[in-house]
């Protein structure tokens, strides 16, 4: 039991470290998009460098990566390998492996992106409802600001706000508003740089269709 548990952390890991805008820009485009624009190897940064398409693509496979890496738990449980009452406590911890492995991942030379739609993949696992929320929020304060930046942070901070206002969306009890409020923290740190360019007025929009190369 523990080997396929150790099995599993070892697969989350990977599976968050394939560098998706990495490889997707070297097998479709001939570019790293780590040269260019942020230098993020990221969906956002595929999109400004590579455009809409590609970004699209991007995003939509890291989050099944983040996805992925968290449902994998729940076959832990029919293994029988834990109990269906740890099952949260395993998909929480697969998933932010998973997410480690997108922001320092082993196929990249731990260069990776921040995180964000690994994240949102990871969340879509734990609750669908309350994640569909964040996606809203994402949503609006894209299209009022241009910053998906800005748009990041609030919708990560909506989780944790929205479980703990509206108990009915928890099903995870405290471990979860925990969670929701650390991985707040994380992507606070992970976008130090991009709070400064807010704050001065310097932080890049991005407008859907056009690119950061050429």
């Amino acid at each position: 039991m523990e080997i396929q548990i150790i099995l599993s952390i070892v697969f989350c890991y990977l599976l968050g470290s394939i560098p998706t805008a990495v490889w997707y820009g070297r097998l479709f485009h001939g570019v790293d998009v780590r040269e260019y624009g942020s230098g993020n190897a990221g969906a956002t940064n595929t999109l400004r460098t590579l455009g809409k398409q590609a970004g699209v693509i991007v995003m939509i496979l890291d989050v099944l990566k983040g996805w992925a890496a968290t449902y994998s738990a729940t076959y832990l449980v029919i293994s029988g390998a834990i109990p269906e009452q740890h099952l949260m406590i395993y998909k929480i911890g697969f998933g932010i492996i998973s997410v480690v492995g997108h922001i320092f991942p082993i196929f990249a030379r731990f260069k990776g992106g921040k995180g964000i739609a690994c994240l949102l993949g990871m969340i879509l696992a734990i609750n669908l409802e309350v994640a569909l929320i964040c996606v809203g929020v994402f949503s609006i304060v894209f299209l009022l600001s241009k910053y998906v930046s800005l748009g990041s942070m609030l919708a990560t901070l909506a989780f944790p706000v929205i479980i703990l206002l509206f108990p009915r969306f928890n099903d995870g009890g405290p471990l979860v508003i925990v969670f929701g409020f650390a991985i707040f923290s994380i992507v606070v740190l992970t976008h130090q740089k991009n709070i400064i360019r807010l704050i001065n007025g310097e932080e890049s929009k991005v407008r859907l269709g056009k690119k950061d190369k050429k």
